[in-house]
């Protein structure tokens, strides 16, 4: 999956936006104004591609045990984060595409009624 197909999944997700709230390499994927998806872009353009997802904590730790390419989320919360790393071959776009849809839920499951009614 290139960085366009993943830009284009992820904001094919109902009321998602996209920004660079810290720098302007990091292209940040939220959905109620809540992160779901990080982006480093520069570690594209080196052919280290990468993304920060949201992840149940135990699914975490399994996906980080099953997946070499999947670690623990650089510079996030490592209970809560995991960052996996395309350019390493393992991850097909359709897994990759099912982890986003699983940070998406995460973050919509974390929301408050009301955020979550807003979305219907």
């Amino acid at each position: 999956m290139n960085m366009e197909e993943l830009r284009s999944y992820c904001l094919s997700k109902h009321s998602v936006t996209e920004n660079f709230p810290f720098d302007e390499d990091t292209l940040v994927f939220k959905v109620l104004d809540k992160i779901f998806a990080l982006v480093p872009l520069g570690k594209w353009e080196c052919g280290e591609a990468s993304i920060n997802l949201k992840a149940d904590p135990d699914y975490a730790i399994e996906l980080r045990e099953q997946h070499s390419s999947i670690r623990a989320g650089f510079h996030m919360n490592k209970k809560h984060w995991n960052t996996v790393f395309i350019h390493e071959g393992e991850i097909s776009a359709s897994f990759l595409m099912e982890l986003i849809d699983h940070s998406y839920d995460m973050v919509v499951k974390g929301m408050t009624k009301k955020l979550r009614d807003s979305l219907q």
